[in-house]
């Protein structure tokens, strides 16, 4: 691969990062801001820039750990995955088609003050003229660009120093009559302004001493560009009678013919239309190539990446790109276009502030020479104020960014799933945390002292039925010395009172407790066995279950017939009020139980479902073996957390660990003796299917466990488990 020669200094970091944001920031949006926050829009101009620095500094630091791969998409997409790969490219190619349809929308009425001309369609023929411009490969010079920046900079320089004298200071009467959300509404409004100020990571590769000169080079043009900005605007709204300005098409205009007379007027207008046209061109070229990486990427069709033979551009996403901005020029009002624009360069910026956490946290590559100082509240304090500013930005504005993070969401789940399989840093560092987390719970609950189990037998069942539930709860306890509680539960009618005939223990009762108590030294746990009579069962479990201190329900529980299923059962009120964990058991054997599968939707597994299975397989010498039903895509990302889990998982088990299905021949999974898996929250469930179990084959015991509220996790980590894994 052949290397570019990094020649560019920071005098040219300095000219592209300000040439990249003066334009409509200074031409046309200072009217509408004023409109919204009268005199304190030059606060708002202050307060966007102060909130662009976290971007800043963190696209700062990224571009000097990759400088040779720049670009916002890149950065977000490797750090955050596709998902928000996706988001941040489609975005952020919407928010460039945005600021170039504003660019021309907002630069015609200046040049209409030269020539009485309709706006629109004159803003329409720009801007067919710039998309014919990109697909036939003319571009603008570095050259160009530097003698625009100082055409720029001068008819500026002049307005400001021309014009202070005249500064009337009443106009600044009044400043926060607007208020806080006044002040706020401006700021987002206005925060487009320094959509430029990255850009230059983009060139990254072609810089200098990237690692001194990108971070002085994007710091220094928003120290630069911010003050330029308030300056002009202090001024502009100092030397125009109050309210004379708002709203206004050409606000710079209009202050200057006060000030400097028609001289500083064609000045201005000079300086506006190269600038804005100038902001426009490079949008169209700029913005195209978001679809163009996308593609080559597999985030977007192939057809986006093919490159013209006659001109040698990506006709297809510049043709895309430009109807967007004609669509945009056409049918948008101006102010409309504007609010769209900040809003998802907002989007983007926030996008940008969590990347370098992703990156810090989850990358042993990520090695930047440049690091962000008060890291990482910098970036906390970005995506915080970022999202606030969202909130102030306007229905059109929010419902707008809303649909196309929607719209970029449903894209990545119908097109880019399928054919992409890769994680970003990200989702790979938080998958681990949530394992190791995992495994530090699994180590806390373990150290719990004694436990006692509740048995409820609440039918008639056969002898090796009620077996079955004794030994697994035995083996449950056995590790803690425990005590095992069989319980006969016996409803009457509403109508009988309990008394003293209804409570006496009949022939049947004394032969259960013997039957039950005999089994104390056959398995060498302590049972007890009782009989409780209520004119509610599932009541009486519960409070039995409070009154006695108990640990664990565990109760047998078939497959449920239709009649529980559309009008409820009584074992799901259970789980959702009993005080304690809940077990539920499906037996379909008697056998003692070595091969212990571990199941789940996700990993980790639920803290209590692996020590229950680690207590059977210890109390039968057996092994636990991991399965898990969801199909995960297997990216290399996800197979290192994985096995990392596995291997830590292995260490904190006194049993041996196996991980995958237990094979027999050809290949086919064979049936464990008995399978532990976490039930479902009772509160989602459907009350027309039963949730069993993904596999095993029928033969196979299944204990489902439900951890009691305090041991369920929080919502937080349970979408990380979700969706990570």
């Amino acid at each position: 691969m052949k290397e570019l020669e990094r020649d560019l200094g920071l005098p040219s970091v300095l000219a592209i990062s300000i040439g990249a944001m003066i334009g409509s920031g200074i031409f046309i949006l200072p009217a509408m801001a004023l409109k919204i926050a009268g005199p304190a829009v030059i606060l708002a101009y202050f307060v966007a820039g102060l909130l662009v620095v976290p971007a800043a500094l963190s696209k700062s630091e990224m571009a000097t750990a990759m400088p040779e791969a720049g670009g916002t998409y890149i950065y977000i997409e490797r750090g955050m995955g596709p998902l928000l790969g996706t988001i941040a490219g489609i975005g952020t190619w919407f928010s460039l088609s945005f600021k170039g349809a504003l660019a021309l929308v907002g630069g015609v009425p200046y040049l209409l003050l030269l020539f009485d001309l309709p706006l629109q369609p004159v803003a329409l023929g720009l801007a067919a003229v710039l998309i014919v411009v990109n697909l036939i490969g003319a571009k603008q010079t570095g050259r160009l660009q530097l003698i625009i920046v100082v055409i720029m900079l001068a008819a500026l320089g002049w307005f400001a120093a021309g014009s202070a004298p005249g500064v009337q200071s009443a106009n600044y009467g009044n400043f926060f009559a607007s208020g806080v959300g006044g002040l706020l509404a401006a700021t987002g409004l206005v925060f487009v302004s320094y959509a430029g100020v990255t850009k230059v990571a983009s060139i990254a590769e072609e810089v200098e001493q990237p690692d001194r000169n990108i971070p002085l080079g994007i710091l220094g043009s928003l120290a630069f560009t911010t003050l330029l900005y308030v300056g002009i605007v202090a001024v502009l709204v100092g030397v125009t009678d109050p309210g004379s300005v708002a709203g206004s098409l050409t606000p710079v205009a209009v202050a200057a013919e006060q000030t400097l007379g028609q001289a500083g007027v064609i000045a201005v207008i000079m300086a506006a239309i190269l600038a804005l046209v100038s902001t426009a061109n490079a949008s169209i070229l700029s913005s195209s190539r978001y679809p163009f990486a996308m593609s080559r990427d597999k985030l977007a069709p192939e057809m986006f990446s093919s490159v013209s033979d006659r001109f040698g551009t990506p006709v297809t996403a510049i043709t895309l790109t430009g109807a967007v901005m004609l669509l945009l020029i056409a049918f948008v009002p101006i102010l409309e276009i504007a609010k769209l624009a900040s809003a998802f360069q907002i989007v983007v910026f926030v996008l940008i502030n969590m990347a370098p956490i992703a990156f810090r946290n989850g990358s042993e590559e990520y090695d930047p020479s440049f690091r962000s100082p008060l890291y990482p509240w910098m970036q906390v304090f970005g995506v915080i104020s970022g999202v606030v500013l969202l909130t102030q930005m306007g229905d059109m504005a929010l419902i707008g960014a809303l649909l196309i993070a929607l719209g970029s969401i449903l894209w990545y789940y119908l097109y880019v799933r399928p054919r992409v399989s890769r994680d970003g840093v990200a989702a790979d560092a938080i998958r681990r945390q949530v394992g190791k987390e995992a495994i530090e719970t699994l180590d806390k609950e373990g150290s719990d002292d004694t436990h006692q189990v509740l048995v409820p037998v609440t039918k008639h069942r056969s002898e090796a039925y009620e077996r079955t539930l004794i030994e697994l709860a035995a083996d449950v306890v056995r590790p803690h010395d425990g005590l095992v509680s069989v319980i006969r539960f016996q409803e009457i009618p509403d109508q009988a009172p309990l008394t003293a005939d209804v409570t006496a223990q009949s022939a049947g009762d004394r032969a259960f407790e013997a039957r039950v108590e005999a089994l104390d030294s056959e398995i060498d746990v302590q049972i007890e066995a009782d009989e409780v009579v209520s004119h509610d069962t599932k009541h009486a479990i519960v409070t039995h279950a409070r009154n006695n201190d108990v640990d664990a329900i565990l109760a047998g529980h078939e497959p449920l017939r239709l009649r529980s299923r559309l009008f409820g059962d009584p074992i799901d009120w259970i789980v959702r009020y009993a005080p304690c964990d809940v077990l539920l058991v499906d037996p379909q054997n008697d056998a003692h139980p070595h091969q212990i599968a571990l199941s789940g939707d996700d990993v980790p597994y639920a803290s209590l479902a692996v020590q229950v299975a680690e207590s059977i397989a210890d109390a039968n010498d057996g092994s636990i073996s991991l399965l898990c039903a969801k199909q995960q895509t297997n990216t290399e990302e996800y197979g290192d957390a994985i096995a990392e889990y596995e291997s830590e998982l292995a260490e904190q088990l006194t049993v041996p660990l196996v991980s995958g299905a237990i094979k027999t021949d050809g290949g086919q999974t064979a049936i464990p003796d008995l399978l532990v898996r976490e039930g479902a929250d009772q509160r989602l469930r459907s009350v027309l299917f039963d949730n069993r179990p993904a596999f095993p084959n029928p033969g196979c015991t299944t204990v489902t466990v439900y951890p009691q509220t305090e041991r369920r996790p929080g919502f937080i980590t349970q979408l990380f488990r979700t969706t990570l894994f």
